[in-house]
């Protein structure tokens, strides 16, 4: 199995933890957050990953180099010259998945228990282009599922009450809010922009139109988004669970 973390963000919610490192080197509990991501992935059994890298990006490239990649194949794709956003930053490296298998894709800063070889097993049998963690959490944005088959309809931003929909508006819908991890079917790229930089949610949204994008609901697993300094306090609270007994 293949997988991507997205570390190249500039961690500004985490300032000043982020003023001398990046976020992904940031440390719950003594142990930074790209390695909890990277320990996770290889318990779900990923072999290969693609990280990229902008903030910081030589202390991410000297900590794998020290820790030997944890004994797996790393890959830097380096966003120096441009972050790329999370859609070009998967543009970028759409080459590192050629072989027409299904991906994982986890952000950074993302601490969560949510069983990633699972995930990964039900995207498998879906049938589907992508499938997104999702739960019921309060965010000012939502993915809007069509509540009979839990598709991908539209995206919602309730502060400002702008709505967009893929297909007509659905009848009964749920707000879900995304939890930053993904199985990708590479046959997303055919939906991709020209442009470098960009959002992947407004892929999915275009992609929603015509192929199945599905929720994945992990409500009852830990999950936190680690991108603010009281958060990874509150994430150390947790990190036992997560990490399962490391």
């Amino acid at each position: 199995m293949k997988a991507m973390i997205f570390a190249a963000g500039l961690g500004t919610r985490l300032r000043p933890l982020t003023n001398d490192r990046p976020k992904a080197m940031v440390e719950v509990n003594g142990i930074p957050l790209l390695e909890i991501v990277i320990y996770r992935m290889k318990k779900a059994g990923v072999q290969d990953i693609v990280i990229n890298v902008h903030h910081f990006a030589d202390l991410v490239i000297d900590f794998l180099k020290a820790k030997d990649n944890f004994g797996i194949k790393i890959y830097i794709s380096d966003e120096r010259d441009q972050l790329l956003e999370t859609g070009g930053g998967l543009k970028k490296v759409a080459t590192f998945f050629d072989d027409g298998q299904p991906f994982l894709v986890h952000n950074t800063d993302i601490v969560s228990s949510i069983d990633l070889k699972k995930l990964y097993e039900t995207h498998l049998v879906s049938g589907a282009i992508a499938t997104l963690a999702t739960r019921q959490r309060d965010t000012s944005r939502y993915l809007l599922f069509n509540e009979a088959d839990h598709q991908l309809w539209g995206w919602a931003n309730v502060k400002t009450n702008a709505y967009r929909w893929s297909r007509r508006q659905a009848i009964i819908f749920e707000k879900r809010a995304f939890s930053g991890i993904q199985v990708i079917d590479p046959k997303l790229f055919e939906y991709f922009p020209e442009e470098n930089a960009f959002s992947i949610i407004d892929t999915y949204l275009k992609a929603a139109r015509y192929e199945t994008i599905l929720s994945y609901p992990h409500d009852a697993d830990v999950w936190l988004d680690a991108g603010k300094p009281e958060q990874i306090e509150e994430a150390g609270l947790v990190l036992g669970e997560v990490l399962g007994g490391k």
